[in-house]
């Protein structure tokens, strides 16, 4: 079974056709605005000759291990889909992202996989995809993909760990891996405490048990009220610094629940209080700017119990800011 499986990877999605709206509603072919590029063209091979880099993005839509039942194995096609209604300019730079080579590869075949089996997966999968392009940005799925994806991309002893996340993911393993448990199970696998850092933790979305493991563990919680007194960009940009300090490469997990309620209806565990889509827009950036990010996911999401697909608008533009800021990283590294 695991060699039939080995490195499957589904074919990719192919990309909306961008187009406009009649007066009537209804959509036409013959409207296609050729200086409109959409990013999905762009992520389906319409780059510069020149690129000044490389970015790998992959697909786990993994569903295996879901706290809340959850069509989680649906959110990386949507939100590839999502990136037709975007276009790759970068209005805040003045910089076209098409400068970027995207190394779309497709999505890992593990939707129906048990767990155990997706981890070689996911791991084999993360591996080749940073050999391609030196990061990957990975569309999840849900939370449990983190585990095997920040063991993939180094030794653990020489990885740190940043999550931008509404709840520690510390819970209990003894009913196996889950989406609430990927920091516990990375702290068991040898991951030390003191190099992960969490960024959003929300007050009345966790334990008290739970809380009590992190501290002891040494990993840095900043709870969301602490963001916004320091703000987004400094609170991400302080712990990227200090997590580069102690380890040779940092895995990001953003969890799109840290967002607010309001913004994230696809998202099961957001809860009111949360970040706003434009503190994560810079939070993405950021991220994508650092130096020793080699992944970022971006996970949690439920299609189904999307409201006018918000919820994976917003996840189609972290993935577009993350790009902005690996963009300004590859130019500035030096020749």
């Amino acid at each position: 079974m695991k060699g039939r499986r080995h490195l499957r990877i589904r074919n990719k999605i192919s990309s909306p056709i961008p187009a406009q709206h009649t007066r009537s509603g209804s959509i036409t072919v013959s409207q296609v605005d050729e200086h409109w590029p959409t990013a999905a063209s762009w992520i389906s091979g319409r780059h510069s000759q020149n690129p000044v880099g490389a970015l790998a993005l992959l697909g786990i839509p993994i569903a295996a291990g879901s706290i809340t039942p959850s069509r989680y194995d649906l959110a990386p096609d949507v939100i590839r889909s999502m990136l037709g209604k975007y276009s790759p300019f970068d209005f805040s730079s003045g910089c076209d992202l098409s400068d970027l080579k995207i190394i779309d590869l497709g999505n890992l075949d593990v939707s129906d996989a048990a767990y155990a089996e997706a981890c070689e997966l996911i791991a084999e999968a993360v591996r080749g995809a940073i050999e391609k392009a030196g990061c990957v940005s990975i569309l999840g799925g849900n939370n449990s993909l983190t585990r095997a994806a920040c063991r993939a991309i180094g030794p653990l002893s020489d990885t740190a760990l940043l999550t931008i996340d509404a709840h520690l993911d510390l819970r209990d393993l003894d009913r196996g891996p889950t989406n609430g448990n990927p920091v516990r199970g990375l702290l068991q696998d040898g991951l030390p405490g003191n190099h992960i850092v969490q960024v959003g933790i929300q007050s009345f979305a966790n334990s008290e048990a739970y809380a009590k493991i992190a501290q002891q563990a040494g990993i840095e919680v900043i709870p969301v009220e602490r963001v916004r007194a320091a703000g987004i960009e400094k609170t991400i940009s302080e712990a990227l610094d200090r997590l580069a300090r102690i380890a040779g490469t940092i895995y990001v997990d953003l969890d799109i629940d840290v967002l607010d309620r309001i913004f994230a209806p696809a998202a099961p565990g957001s809860r009111p209080g949360g970040l706003q889509p434009s503190e994560l827009f810079l939070a993405a950036r950021c991220c994508g700017e650092h130096p020793k990010v080699a992944a970022i996911d971006i996970v949690e999401i439920d299609p189904e119990k999307d409201i006018a697909n918000a919820t994976a608008l917003t996840a189609a533009a972290c993935f577009l800011s993350f790009a902005a800021g690996y963009r300004v990283r590859v130019q500035n590294r030096p020749m």
